[in-house]
């Protein structure tokens, strides 16, 4: 029978359209997986492109950077608050009257903790070590006890409360 080509896979072929396509996409967010989903291949075949055709990789580094960058923008934008220009329309006698002014986007307290959590992660995460003297543990002396005396202590503060 040979090698004959059975159609099975996916398409591989490069195109250098996909480049400026590519970085299209991930300026709209895309990640890997959308992308290849658009370009009707695997994850697996777009990371040998990446390796293959350095411009490929170079244009998704840049536009996938390019976006995030937009994004932390956006978000600090939220946790400081901002002004914007915007419009107000009203009806003077049956025309519309469009009055230009600022508006003023107060910050987000949300947004606010989300940058500080993972900008300054030591003072603002959540949960903190609590260690003793010299860093080691917090706490008095421990002891085992058997089941029977577990027991028996669980009981007595169940007959307690």
């Amino acid at each position: 029978m040979g090698n004959k080509n059975t159609g099975a896979g996916r398409p591989t072929g490069f195109k250098p359209e996909y480049i400026q396509q590519a970085a299209k996409l991930c300026l709209l967010g895309a990640i890997d997986k959308d992308i290849a989903e658009f370009f009707g291949t695997s994850v697996v075949t777009l990371n040998a492109w990446k390796k293959k055709y350095p411009e490929f990789l170079k244009s998704l580094k840049d536009a996938k950077a390019e976006a995030d960058a937009r994004v932390v923008r956006s978000l600090y934008q939220r946790a400081v608050g901002y002004e914007g220009p915007a419009v107000k329309i009203f009806n003077a006698n049956g025309s519309a009257l469009v009055v230009p002014y600022t508006e003023h986007y107060p910050p987000e307290t949300a947004a606010g903790i989300f940058w500080l959590k993972n900008r300054d992660p030591e003072n603002w995460r959540d949960r903190h070590e609590v260690t003793g003297a010299n860093g080691k543990p917090v706490g008095g002396p421990t002891f085992a006890l058997d089941s029977k005396t577990a027991a028996a202590i669980a009981k007595k503060i169940n007959e307690d409360v």
